[in-house]
């Protein structure tokens, strides 16, 4: 069985407060006829910070799609190496020990893709497989853990690197005003993120074992991107946010068929597209709030980071710890409706917590259930 190992996340050192988004909208937009109901939907978000890759005055300003694609890869290409380095190291295998790199972004464009210039210039074989995903949006950080976790099925003993790279806010188009748009303005923030599955059973972290993928049927449009000349164009329906009481029995299902209850798992990585999508996930799977903790600090410490969510996420489960064996899901949600999912039992030492780690994780964990302990 593969293992997903310990995610490395960065985060540009650009921040926005919410009170800074919310002053910014009043300012952008004084006469729009829903103003309130946008400064409200903001700050029911959570959202106390986000990370931008560039200054908000630079953010504001829109000099052309092209400008800005250039932008992107040459923050990726910046960023990424010590990215990579972390998961790597965490890993513990070198980029001559990866077989394939799985790259996921929905928010810039590179032809040859970027897992192309990975391997040029960092390291990795030159026969290393190249899977590049770039229109599954949110939903991409759960693509790619089981593409990677397919690979390494149908190739035993690989190893496989996966890379989510998202600026969001490159994404931020100063003349769309409809309400779901400037939502997207005060929600979406800027992250890279990678994490190695080992295919040899190697390593510590999320051992996979059932992966699926499920797609709601006509919502093909709830979700989407208009592409002009000005760039990409971010549509957001408001049905989004109902979507989890058809795609919960979807979870449900994949549980079952492994004979697990995805009501009395002991962790949950969830995307955390906003807080409805993780409230109602909650009361659909009947599990405590609690349980999508980690979901809910990454949305609140940067907002939604799109594919990276699950990687946070993820990263923070492990700065917790789980005890060996505790069985565990993982989901994204994204354009399509598309919801991908993995099943995994947690595969490492027991932690040694310390300081205020140990300190929030008990007080926590103090109402949970015992399924949810770790």
């Amino acid at each position: 069985m593969s293992v997903l190992c310990r995610p490395a996340v960065w985060v540009p050192e650009n921040t926005i407060s919410m009170e800074e988004t919310l002053a910014l909208a009043r300012r952008l937009h004084p006469d729009h006829p829903k103003l309130p109901l946008v400064l409200r939907m903001i700050e029911n978000t959570g959202v106390a910070k986000r990370h931008l890759i560039q200054p908000i005055a630079t953010t504001l300003s829109h000099p052309g799609f092209e400008a800005r694609n250039r932008i992107y890869i040459r923050e990726a290409q910046i960023r990424i190496p010590d990215v990579v380095k972390q998961a790597l190291s965490s890993a513990e295998v070198t980029a001559r020990d990866i077989d394939a790199i799985v790259f996921v972004s929905c928010t810039g464009f590179a032809m040859p893709p970027l897992t192309a210039w990975m391997i040029n210039e960092l390291g990795f074989r030159s026969d290393t497989r190249q899977i590049p995903i770039a229109q599954l949006g949110c939903a991409a950080g759960g693509t790619g853990i089981n593409r990677a976790h397919d690979f390494c099925r149908a190739y035993p003993g690989s190893n496989v690197l996966i890379v989510a790279c998202e600026f969001c806010s490159l994404c931020y188009q100063p003349d769309d005003n409809d309400v779901g748009s400037l939502l997207s303005d005060g929600l979406f923030g800027d992250a890279i993120a990678a994490a190695v599955v080992r295919g040899d059973g190697g390593g510590s972290g999320m051992r996979l074992v059932r992966s699926a993928s499920h797609l709601v049927p006509d919502t093909a449009d709830w979700i989407r991107y208009e592409v002009k000349a000005t760039g990409f164009h971010f549509r957001l329906d408001r049905r989004v946010p109902g979507t989890m009481s058809v795609l919960a029995p979807a979870l449900h299902d994949l549980a079952n068929a492994h004979n697990w209850d995805a009501s009395r798992l002991d962790f949950y990585i969830i995307h955390a597209g906003g807080p409805r999508i993780l409230d109602d996930l909650s009361r659909y799977l009947m599990v405590p709030s609690v349980a999508f903790r980690h979901s809910r600090a990454t949305l609140t410490e940067y907002g939604n980071i799109a594919s990276a969510v699950v990687f946070d996420a993820l990263r923070r489960q492990f700065d917790e710890g789980l005890p060996e064996g505790a069985r565990g899901l993982l989901a994204g949600f994204g354009p399509g409706i598309t919801a991908e999912t993995s099943l995994g039992t947690w595969s490492a030492p027991d932690p040694i917590r310390v300081g205020r780690q140990a300190e929030s994780a008990d007080g926590l964990l103090a109402n949970v259930p015992p399924a949810l302990h770790p």
